[in-house]
């Protein structure tokens, strides 16, 4: 029990504030009030403003309370949540204004996470997200209710653990998909999809990306290759797929060690030549493109 002195208003998720009317009717009861609560660090009232002064109206000189620890961030969510599921209903308009707020405060939690805060629609959540123009408040993964941070984009994910196994082929699936923020499944597959030459990122996931004109930017290796892959100009006509299965051998650099000592001895030598002899048509192919583009801009 608490003092009713003692405690402050708090950062109410109602526009228009209490409801007098509904004030008046708590009052009029000589039953205990249901505890406030409060947030402890500062004794502002996060949950219990009509109880509140329901209690001033009609004498009492203190009221139960139950004690919150977080921070004020924190503190405005649980407000809202309790006022979602008791009391007076919060409005459409206070329901829409907290989602809005929640998002500039924890704007790692998943729209599903805040709808069910805030008692709307995930998809409603999600257009509020859309409409706010700080970049800020946008974040390349979510919390979900189960408090999992996934990634947004499985594409991200899938090049991330792509550049994992290209610089550790040897790392395990696990320590992939942790360092990727990405499941075991979703590992084993794009190492998998890596040792048949394929691209990390299956073409359902990935959306239709042009590369772009050459810079010291440019991206390099296995996302440079994405990039090609999914150039439509490429992609569906038959010199372009078959060029892109030669790029896709080239990808698989990362098992080159094992390659090497998988060659029966008596090949070495053959296998040698026709290595150099693939490194000089490569070689023969970049410097044709770097004349042919010459040529076209002079």
């Amino acid at each position: 029990m608490v003092a009713l002195g003692e405690l402050l208003p708090g950062d109410s998720p109602r526009i228009q504030g209490e409801d007098v009317t509904h004030v008046r009717n708590l009052a009029k009861t000589s039953d205990p009030l249901p505890p406030v609560v409060v947030h402890r660090p500062t004794m502002r009232v996060i949950d219990g403003m009509h109880r509140l002064k329901a209690a001033r109206a009609r004498g009492d000189a203190e009221i139960a309370v139950e004690y919150f620890d977080g921070t004020a961030a924190d503190a405005f969510l649980r407000a809202v949540k309790e006022n979602v599921v008791h009391g007076l209903p919060l409005s459409r308009a206070d329901r829409e204004a907290a989602a809005k707020r929640i998002i500039q405060s924890h704007a790692g939690l998943s729209d599903r996470a805040i709808a069910t805060v805030v008692g709307l629609s995930a998809p409603t959540v999600g257009t509020i997200r859309q409409c706010s123009t700080d970049s800020s408040f946008q974040s390349n993964s979510r919390v979900g209710q189960d408090g999992r941070m996934r990634p947004l984009s499985a594409v991200d994910g899938r090049l991330r653990a792509s550049r994992i196994i290209a610089e550790r082929p040897e790392a395990s699936l696990r320590a992939i998909a942790r360092e990727a923020n990405v499941s075991l499944g979703t590992a084993q597959d794009v190492r998998k999809r890596m040792d048949r030459g394929e691209d990390p990122v299956p073409a359902k996931f990935a959306p239709q990306l042009v590369p772009q004109p050459r810079s010291a930017e440019a991206p390099m290796g296995l996302p440079a290759l994405h990039l090609l892959r999914r150039d439509p100009s490429l992609r569906l006509s038959e010199t372009g797929r078959a060029l892109l299965q030669w790029m896709g051998v080239c990808g698989a650099e990362h098992r080159r060690e094992e390659i090497v000592n998988a060659v029966p001895e008596h090949c070495v030598r053959i296998i040698v030549e026709l290595a150099r002899s693939c490194a000089a048509s490569w070689t023969q192919l970049g410097r044709d493109l770097e004349r042919r583009t010459v040529v076209n801009n002079g």
